[in-house]
């Protein structure tokens, strides 16, 4: 009984996951907000958790190191988002994981102009908001809920099966 509701809850969290990937390209191809470095980070969690819920639906065993996995996964991507969160309401400062203080390696003409077109996206600038609240803010919540769902199913594998 606890397999069938344990692989509806993943097969939500995969959907769940997809939903999020998709919106993330149409905000930024569709909607043309370009994301900052740290906002494409946040992608990585879900992108992940496709390929891990996809290979265990597909091949239906190690529900019980998935679900480690899965709940390691997100809560990854709830402290990513508090950083990221952190940033734009200006408790920390930018890190080179946002890319702004990248130097110029090569020093051909050529080069130096095409990085001159590059106009980087600050990781402290909200460049698109829902209700008034950042896409990083929202992940906050999505990612903790999402942990603390695999963290149960984590927790409760054997009492369940």
């Amino acid at each position: 009984m606890s397999l069938i509701k344990n692989e509806k809850l993943l097969s939500l969290i995969l959907l769940f996951s997809v939903i999020a990937i998709i919106t993330a390209y149409f905000i930024q191809h569709i909607l043309g907000h370009q994301p900052c470095n740290l906002c494409l980070i946040e992608r990585i969690p879900y992108i992940f958790s496709i390929i891990i819920i996809s290979a265990y639906l597909f091949i239906k065993k190690f529900e019980k190191i998935t679900l480690i996995i899965l709940s390691l996964t997100f809560f990854t991507a709830t402290l990513i988002s508090l950083y990221h969160f952190g940033i734009e309401q200006g408790y920390f400062e930018e890190s080179l994981v946002c890319g702004l203080d990248s130097g110029i390696n090569e020093l051909s003409k050529e080069a130096i102009l095409n990085q001159l077109k590059k106009v980087p996206v600050s990781c402290k600038d909200v460049t698109f908001k829902v209700f008034g609240l950042s896409l990083a803010t929202f992940n906050i919540f999505i990612s903790l809920m999402l942990s603390a769902i695999t963290t149960k199913l984590f927790l409760t594998y054997e009492k369940n099966k």
